[in-house]
């Protein structure tokens, strides 16, 4: 098979790429997008298989219906409350993919460097196309290995911290090292170093010390990034994977993998970009490691927090004409949305009107709230995004909080001193009444306490929430 063939392929592959992504910006067109995505990966990893290079047929066989059955297995084991781990794991397995390709790439350079013009003449594929480079593309070849490698480690280090840290495996607080981001400067610069030495001489040696500093850095950013910012660093680690594909692509001389990881790479830069000005977070801040951050005590809070049942809620919302509910990762632990749904329903039934408000960052990843209440058949139309939503608290009776916290909190608009401080947020409590579907009286995953649950009009729905909610609707007919 020649390369007519593959190239033409990769076209249509990308095309389909790009159709997936474009369709996964809306929530009906969301299955399509997938659909594509499915058939352009299918397609791009069979015209691999028949293309010029292929190989190794028994051992493709082996792992691709292997990996398949690993992925069925997780896709029918994982909540969508694992959602966001799940994601972070997948970026681990990019980013170690990258390391191992370019350090692959790197040993096959050596060995055709070291052929006689005969050997050379009997290669194919990959190694066909090494031969063929002179010395300036030998020293190009050498940075995009390096690239590759050197993203593809801060990446796998990076995930498995943030899936530490979604999965709550490890703490969900800030945590840096004595010399903080200094160390991280300082394995910066040892890489640049390495990259010089690399460039110079094509050992190996200053590639291996550079992939110690890159898994470094990876672990050591993300754990410098708090629990209230992780849904941005589930999407920078998305970026990240997508470049260390392109760097490999551009090595291996991949058309596809370098479309697809710029598309992935740039997508994911531009989500975080969108997610950093939701939350007033500086995007240079974030992705280096949280550099910065309010300082001194945070503003004591005053006052109890005051506990309803069931019949007071069924009550106020019995009584009341505008309802917002929000959602948030609670919901998708308690896994509610299908009693929220239901709830929703019958008030609609009763002739009152049900929005919901959605943050850009609730729950722990992108979009994660939007798909939990799809699946539940809440009506898109009535799930609305903060910024068409937010003026309209003064004017609702009833909001309803269900399993969220820093997205709904006063301090990052009262206190300048807050972890979230001018972070945009829902302003909930200026509802006339605000009921609070919480566990329990603990600070939630960012480990910040919530004015909120103090103030006069707020009242605490204490209880597991989709029991809390069974309750509830027992008693609205």
């Amino acid at each position: 098979m020649d390369f007519g063939f593959t190239t033409a392929a990769y076209v249509v592959a990308a095309v389909l790429f790009i159709l997936s992504l474009g369709g996964l910006s809306g929530q009906e067109s969301a299955k399509r997008a997938v659909w594509y995505g499915i058939v352009g990966m299918a397609l791009a990893v069979f015209a691999t298989l028949i293309g010029p290079g292929a190989g190794l047929w028994w051992l493709s066989i082996l792992l691709i219906p292997a990996g398949g059955i690993i992925g069925y297995q997780l896709a029918n084991r994982v909540q969508m409350t694992q959602m966001p781990e799940l994601v972070a794991a997948m970026h681990s397995l990019v980013g170690l993919a990258a390391v191992f390709v370019g350090f692959i790439a790197h040993i096959e350079l050596g060995r055709v460097m070291v052929m006689g013009a005969e050997e050379k003449k009997a290669l194919e594929g990959f190694a066909k196309l090494l031969a063929k480079k002179d010395a300036v593309e030998i020293g190009i070849l050498r940075v995009e290995l390096f690239l590759g490698i050197f993203i593809g480690a801060v990446t796998f280090t990076g995930s498995v911290v943030a899936y530490g840290k979604l999965a709550g495996k490890l703490t969900s607080a800030a945590t840096k090292l004595p010399g903080g981001h200094a160390l991280n400067a300082g394995a910066a610069i040892l890489s640049l170093i390495t990259l010089i030495w690399y460039c110079n001489t094509g050992g190996f040696l200053p590639l291996a010390i550079m992939t110690i500093a890159a898994l470094f850095i990876g672990y050591h950013l993300i754990m410098g990034i708090g629990g209230a910012d992780m849904p941005v660093v589930v999407s920078m680690l998305n970026s990240y994977s997508g470049w260390a594909a392109a760097a490999i692509g551009f090595s291996l001389g991949n058309d596809l993998l370098i479309v697809v990881g710029a598309l992935v790479g740039s997508s994911g830069a531009i989500l975080s970009y969108i997610m950093c000005k939701a939350m007033n977070r500086s995007f240079i801040s974030v992705i280096l490691g949280g550099f910065g951050g309010a300082a001194g005590p945070a503003m004591e809070v005053e006052g109890e927090q005051v506990a309803i049942d069931a019949d007071g809620v069924a009550t106020a919302l019995e009584e009341a004409d505008s309802i917002v509910i929000i959602p948030g990762y609670g919901m998708a632990v308690a896994q509610a949305q299908q009693n929220v749904a239901e709830l929703t329903r019958r008030l609609r039934a009763k002739g009152k009107t049900v929005r919901f408000a959605i943050h850009p960052v609730a729950g722990r990843l992108p979009g994660h709230m939007n798909v939990l209440l799809a699946e539940a058949k809440v009506p898109y139309d009535i799930v609305l995004e903060m910024d068409e939503i937010n003026d309209d608290f003064p004017e609702t009776d009833v909001s309803i909080v269900i399993g969220s916290n820093d997205i709904v909190n006063p301090a990052a608009q009262e206190d300048p001193n807050s972890p979230i401080a001018g972070m945009p947020v829902l302003e909930c409590w200026k509802s006339k009444q605000v009921f609070v579907s919480k566990r329990g009286q603990g600070t939630g995953y960012s480990g910040i306490e919530n004015p909120l649950f103090f103030k006069e009009n707020t009242r605490m729905f204490y209880g597991d929430a989709k029991k809390s909610l069974d309750d509830l609707l027992t008693r609205i007919s």
